[in-house]
């Protein structure tokens, strides 16, 4: 697909150009935790005001229910922005009314003023189109111009992403270009052998990229939570684990298809068990179809992550979507390690599908550019890996 980029846009000096970017970071009261989606904002934002444009973001954080509510300000994320770009920036206490309008007017060339949670105001995420138009056309007032670079909210049909695409003259900015190319370029026309790598706590959440890219893929390899409804599809106990039973009956037919189409589903064969969901609980590995009773499991085991490491070093093409076991608990994430480091030994197109895979990278403390491309949407991601397509995307088209 051709998007319409900033270069469309013409000569941007002394235009007031709005930016919707991603900035839901996660916030420990005041403090955020990770930054990764304020610095993927930073190229965009710094390419506009060193081109002399007014530069008003525009994000939201967490999900108010249409109203003020102060934890989910985004003024401490002003105040990082302005650390990262290492010039002030102004923060308007309100999106669209007199503190945000003051803010706009005060603002000289290269400047960049970050506007109040768009979600603050119910016009944002309103499923009544009106609603949602009436909204942005408040937000449209305020600048001249549109850029499109919070690949994080492109599958929503909400008034900052895609109404006021509608309004104003619009384009995609780096970030989502370079979403959209790196996902393109591991779902079209793939290196061989392709490699996908699902993980997270649901199957549900999974199914649509499952059956779509069981018809690209040479081989899924599936590990986290998700696993254990497989497991239990082949007949097996799963203890405590994790486990959608409702689901049993769809992965069944599944493991059918793939078996019929020559695609490879490879399971974990071990799995390490806990006494129960605990950093410090007592755990051991056990095969996978020997998981005890009262037990449940919380990693790919160390034979599993052996197996899988090595279809993810022979690929040429890899995505990666979800975690393969609890990794915030130190103890429980060497399997979501071992696949992360695979994928950095590979001499294949890496892609890791953003999310919480995106935050184990980080947290784990592995380099970003050992991969070839860290998605900053994780449902996002998902919806194009599963072939849908974004209305964020679809309005920004040339």
């Amino acid at each position: 697909m051709a998007l319409k980029t900033i270069d469309s846009l013409g000569d941007l000096s002394r235009q007031r150009v709005l930016v919707r970017a991603d900035l839901n970071v996660p916030l420990d009261g005041q403090r955020i935790t990770d930054d990764g989606r304020v610095r993927a904002s930073l190229p965009t934002i710094e390419r506009l005001a060193g081109a002399g444009a007014k530069v008003i973001v525009m994000a939201h954080l967490g999900r108010p229910k249409g109203q003020p509510e102060a934890k989910y300000s985004l003024q401490p994320v002003a105040a990082r922005l302005a650390e990262l770009l290492g010039r002030p920036v102004e923060f308007a206490g309100d999106t669209v009314g007199p503190l945000a309008q003051a803010a706009v007017a005060a603002a000289g060339d290269g400047d960049v003023v970050v506007l109040e949670n768009v979600r603050f105001n119910p016009g944002e995420t309103s499923k009544e189109d009106s609603e949602r138009q009436a909204f942005a056309a408040e937000l449209a007032a305020l600048g001249d111009a549109f850029v499109s670079d919070g690949f994080g909210v492109v599958h929503r049909k909400q008034a900052s992403v895609y109404d006021i695409a509608q309004i104003l003259p619009a384009a995609a900015g780096g970030l989502v270009l370079a979403e959209v190319e790196a996902l393109s370029r591991a779902t079209t026309n793939p290196a061989r052998p392709y490699v996908v790598v699902l993980g997270g706590s649901k199957v549900s959440d999974k199914l649509g990229v499952i059956g779509n890219l069981m018809e690209k893929a040479d081989a899924l390899l599936i590990g986290g939570g998700m696993v254990f409804t497989f497991l239990a599809a082949k007949g097996y106990a799963v203890g405590a684990s994790l486990l959608e039973e409702d689901q049993i009956d769809t992965v069944k037919g599944y493991l059918d298809r793939a078996s019929a189409e020559g695609v490879e589903i490879v399971l974990p064969t071990d799995i390490v068990v806990a006494e129960k969901f605990d950093r410090d609980a007592a755990h051991y590995d056990v095969a996978a179809d020997q998981i005890p009773e009262s037990w449940m499991g919380l990693d790919i085991g160390p034979d599993s992550r052996q197996a899988f490491a090595a279809k993810i070093r022979d690929a040429r093409t890899i995505v990666w979507n979800g975690p393969m076991g609890v990794f915030e608990f130190p103890v429980f994430a060497a399997g979501t390690r071992d696949v992360a480091q695979a994928m950095i030994d590979s001499a294949g197109f890496s892609v890791v599908g953003g999310g919480d895979s995106a935050a184990a990278v980080r947290i784990l403390g592995l380099p970003e550019a050992g991969f070839g491309h860290i998605s900053t949407g994780g449902g996002a991601s998902l919806e194009l890996l599963e072939g849908k397509v974004l209305p964020g995307i679809a309005v920004l088209e040339a």
